[in-house]
């Protein structure tokens, strides 16, 4: 991975107070969009770890997994399969799988759904999100590939937050080093 890439998507990120009675800063990663040659980058660089791999598919999380997951279908020439939050209030009609997250960072639980008929047995899925900081989503999505029927390769994220034996355990790789950004 070209570190000017990562250095530039660092530079990118900004830290918002959210106002009283927050107790953290908020991450706000809308430079990524707005710079068109990291938008035009980022597909690439997420998938490239993964291409031996030969994934079929790519699932990707609300909200900005439907950014992303896109641009990393596309790199691969592959489809592309959103994972939908029910905290969204916009969930698709028909048969859904879900899989309820461990607890992340906040201590939440995250309900996550994947259309039937978007995996299906034998699909080889690449994960894609903008941060992984505890993995728990990425565990949920792995338990609806199992489900499912579907082989997940491995997790492409573009900042890298979760300890090492994390992102061993669940084949994550990442653009950015959580470390290298500074609240």
């Amino acid at each position: 991975m070209p570190s000017e890439l990562s250095g530039r998507l660092a530079a990118l990120v900004r830290w918002i107070d959210p106002g009283p009675g927050a107790t953290h800063l908020v991450s706000d990663v809308s430079g990524w969009w707005r710079d068109p040659e990291v938008l035009a980058r980022l597909g690439p660089a997420l998938v490239e770890p993964f291409r031996a791999a030969r994934p079929t598919v790519v699932v990707s999380p609300a909200v900005t997994g439907y950014l992303l997951g896109p641009l990393a279908a596309t790199a691969l020439g592959v489809g592309f399969v959103p994972a939908h939050k029910p905290g969204d209030g916009r969930l698709p009609a028909g048969a859904l799988t879900w899989a309820q997250s461990p607890p992340d960072f906040r201590g939440r639980r995250v309900d996550l759904a994947v259309r039937d008929h978007g995996l299906q047995r034998g699909d080889r899925v690449l994960v894609v999100d903008d941060w992984v900081a505890t993995g728990a989503q990425v565990r949920a999505l792995y338990e609806i590939c199992a489900a499912r029927g579907a082989e997940p390769v491995g997790t492409a994220a573009v900042v890298l937050d979760c300890p090492p034996a994390i992102a061993t355990e669940l084949r994550v790789r990442g653009l950015v080093d959580g470390a290298d950004l500074t609240a």
